[in-house]
């Protein structure tokens, strides 16, 4: 498979891969209470109140795969899924208004980083539970194929979740219904804590999903352009009624299960290595190869960092929720008693 991507296709899926990462840093920074980095003093301003779990280095996947996906398809995410949302076409103010707890942030400042949906783009949600998207995922896809509608559904999940009922319950589900769905598995190599290879048996998501009848494709993951082309031939296959597909890209996280974890249980020599080959400068070398001057690669940088800047100023601007706010958008306020 010819995994080469035009210089405006690459650049493009660089510039989503660049915005992903300025977020994620720029997040990671506020949750440290940091924040005299973006121009202000620390003084004056309330940094993101809790952890959170970040994406840094996996850019690759996320980018590779939504290159290939409309407002019309359908996402679920993981708890790792500032990527994912960010590809999708979410605003990245409302996303960071959500982490900062702000009143117009996409769940009106009570949902944060794990909860974060735009249905207008397709994003169906994040979801703090490992595993939970799948079976969400699944049940667009058979809406979709009921409706018979054109339109696909995709769900990302870790490398943990595929020790999780969800996982096998999805794929049976998908495979006995030729549903419409691409399952992504984003192995980055770590289950919070724990090595996956230590707590994984067998041939992991790929041979899993063959087990249940599903095609299945592995690619480097750190490589944007060999994820968008075996994403573009699964997505291609989908829309063909071929039936579900799984992709399992093998990539790296960078920062610690949360934002203020060390991850001190992991070797650091690993995570060096692991680094040489960030998909950034994977993207970057094959462009400037290709006869992308260092002044244009270095603007796209640039961009990203002024743009998630301008979001992080307009979270610490934007109004905190009303008290009575709580009491909104529940499932029972108690026929009104507590208004």
């Amino acid at each position: 498979m010819d995994n080469q991507v035009s210089v405006p296709v690459l650049l493009a899926l660089y510039r989503t891969m660049w915005r992903i990462r300025a977020f994620e840093d720029a997040a990671q920074e506020a949750s440290r209470g940091g924040v005299a980095a973006f121009g202000q003093q620390a003084a004056e301003k309330v940094p993101v109140r809790g952890p959170l779990h970040l994406s840094t280095g996996q850019e690759g996947v996320a980018a590779g795969v939504c290159a290939h996906l409309g407002p019309a398809d359908y996402l679920t995410s993981t708890h790792r899924g500032h990527g994912h949302t960010l590809a999708k076409g979410a605003s990245v103010q409302r996303m960071m208004q959500e982490l900062f707890g702000k009143a117009t942030g996409y769940c009106g400042g009570r949902g944060g980083s794990m909860h974060i949906a735009d249905f207008s783009v397709g994003m169906l949600g994040a979801n703090g539970v490992v595993a939970a998207g799948i079976p969400i995922a699944v049940g667009a896809a058979h809406s979709i194929r009921i409706q018979r509608k054109d339109a696909i559904a995709v769900s990302f999940f870790g490398d943990g979740a595929i020790n999780r009922g969800p996982f096998s319950e999805g794929l049976n589900w998908a495979a006995a219904f030729r549903l419409p769905i691409l399952f992504v598995c984003e192995d980055n190599q770590w289950s919070a804590t724990t090595r996956t290879d230590a707590m994984s048996a067998g041939a992991g998501a790929a041979g899993r999903a063959r087990g249940h009848g599903v095609e299945a494709v592995e690619v480097d993951g750190n490589d944007v352009e060999a994820v968008h082309a075996a994403a573009g031939e699964l997505v291609d296959a989908l829309r063909a009624g071929a039936g579900p597909r799984l992709l399992h890209a093998k990539t790296y996280r960078f920062s610690g299960h949360v934002s203020v974890d060390p991850a001190a249980y992991r070797d650091p020599a690993e995570l060096a290595a692991a680094m040489t080959g960030d998909p950034l400068l994977v993207a970057r070398a094959r462009l400037a190869a290709r006869g992308v001057g260092a002044a244009e690669l270095d603007a796209v940088a640039r961009d990203a960092v002024a743009e998630i800047d301008a979001a992080v100023a307009s979270a610490y601007a934007a109004p905190w929720p009303e008290a009575r706010a709580a009491l909104e958008e529940i499932q029972d306020t108690g026929a009104g008693q507590w208004l």
